[in-house]
Parts: C-alpha cells; structure tokens; sequence
C-alpha cells in the first residue's frame, strides 16, 4: 500500500497574531518548523484552528506560502469557505503558493443539501490541480457529509484523494474507506478518536494537541499503523486530559491551544474577534495540561 500522500499526523496550526491583531509571519515560519520537530509530518494551515474564517484571502495566501517555505513536509491549505464562488477563486490560486493540496470544508451556515455539498465539493475540486482533503465537521457546519456524498465525489474527482472526519460517524467513515479502498485517505479528525478511527482503516490524524503533544499523537499513530495497539493504548490515555481541554464550551478550539503555546513561550497572540481573548483560568488550565504531560514524559522515560 502506497504511503498516505499529506502525512499521518498533520497538526492543524493555529495562526500567530502581533499585539495589533496582524498576521505574524516569522512567527508562522518558526512555529511549522517547532511542529515538524515534534513530529507533524504535515501541516493544515488556515482550517478552523487556524481561525480560517477570520482571514482575509490575501492573508490566507501569505500564510500558505510562508509556511510552505519554511518546512518540507505537506502543506494542506484551508482554501474553502460557505461562498462557493469565492472558495474556486482562492482554491485557483493556491498551487502558486507552494502548498501541497487543499482543504475543503463543508459550507457552514448555509446548510445545503447533500447535492450541494457535492456541488461545492465539486467546485473546489475542479478549481485546483492539487489533491483535496474533503472535511466533514458538522458541529460547526450544520451539516454531516453522508458516506454516499464524500464516496460520490471522491469517485467523480481523481483529486479528491482524503476526508478529514470530524462527525464521529466511525460506521460512515468505515464505509467510505471500504468502498474507495486504500487509493484514498481518511484521518481523524478528533484527537480523542484516532484509536477507533486507526481500527477502520484510517491513515492518520490531523490534530489540535499536536501543537503540545506532537511526540506522544506521532507514536500513537505509528503504534496503530504498526499493530503495537498496547503502545497505542498507554500513550492514548495519557493524552485524556489534552483532549478535553483542548476545546469546551467556556473556550472553544482554539483559544485553548493559543494559551498552550503561549505557556510553551510562543508568541502567537490572541485570537480575532468573536472567539476574542483568554483569561487567567484559561492560562491556568494550560499550563497544567502542558505540565501534567510533561511530568508523564519524565516517569515514562525513567
């Protein structure tokens, strides 16, 4: 079987931001070398924990190609939003920029139908010369990408070559997988689940703790693909308090990634409004995460 074309542990990056609310790209650049030395072996940039939908195109374009630059491993960029027509004219452009493929996103808001999903699916696909990676999150999309809809266009599009599912549906995910074969690629889309998802066939995770826990994500993966399912286990629950805290309702992803790196001595700021600041209990939380896990490494390696 062919290796998975973007990675196995992808870590969606967030974006850093100066004190005036700017896109830092130096800090971009320095923080995609920090994550493939932690072992992302591909990055996401500009999805939802990039904080996509607060980007200007021409921002998500400086993004894709400063971050293309800086590293050698699969860049996949959050090229998509609920505009179908806007998406196309920035998918088109993203090849120039470096990155190795692009991320298509359900539309949020709109709630189409499976139809238009595949519509818009479509659109992207047609856009670009690149691979697509179809994402499926419904809790901030409203809408679930049925397994008939990712297989549909997956079929139609010889670029539509991986899913990033998000929806928890491991039965829809497992179906897919069956009927496209290993010529496609399903990752996780959950930290928490890419032990389950890894059982039905998936290649890999794109990840939010990857951005403190990049070590331990890349051994549980690897652990998986390599049936050491005991190995995957232990390093999987010393990862629980990582996935809970890494998006709540008091702080959604990825304000709670923001203050993990920041703890780490990151410069990456704030994030833009709506999700806003952190506050002193946030900043409390990560740096007890990070330190708990850390404490780990320490007795495990003893």
């Amino acid at each position: 079987m062919a290796p998975p074309r973007l990675g196995t542990l992808l870590t969606a990056m967030v974006t850093p931001f100066t004190a005036d609310g700017e896109v830092d790209l130096d800090e971009a650049a320095r923080l995609a070398r920090y994550l493939v030395s932690e072992g992302s072996d591909g990055l996401v940039v500009a999805g939802s924990t990039g904080e996509g939908s607060s980007l200007s195109d021409e921002e998500k374009l400086d993004l894709f190609a400063c971050v293309a630059e800086a590293v050698t491993v699969p860049v996949v960029a959050g090229s998509s939003s609920s505009n179908t027509a806007q998406s196309v004219a920035l998918t088109a452009r993203v090849a120039a920029t470096g990155a190795a493929a692009v991320l298509a996103t359900t539309p949020a808001y709109v709630r189409p139908s499976q139809g238009g999903i595949a519509s818009h699916f479509a659109a992207v696909a047609d856009a670009t010369p690149l691979p697509v990676m179809l994402y499926d999150i419904p809790s901030r999309t409203g809408r679930k990408v049925a397994s008939g809809t990712a297989i549909d266009v997956a079929t139609h599009h010889a670029n539509v070559v991986a899913l990033k599912d998000a929806s928890g549906d491991l039965p829809g995910a497992a179906h897919v997988v069956a009927v496209l074969g290993g010529g496609f690629d399903l990752y996780s889309g959950d930290d928490a689940l890419v032990l389950p998802f890894m059982a039905i066939g998936a290649v890999g995770l794109v990840s939010v703790a990857g951005h403190w826990a990049g070590p331990e994500l890349a051994a549980i993966v690897d652990g998986a693909a390599r049936g050491d399912w005991s190995l995957a286990r232990s390093l999987n629950e010393r990862l629980g308090a990582s996935c809970a805290f890494e998006s709540t309702e008091a702080y959604p992803n990825p304000l709670p990634a923001k203050a993990a790196l920041r703890h780490l001595g990151w410069a990456v700021g704030e994030c833009r409004a709506p999700l806003g600041r952190g506050d002193d209990e946030l900043t409390r939380r990560a740096a007890q995460v990070v330190a708990d896990l850390v404490a780990q490494r320490v007795t495990a390696a003893k």
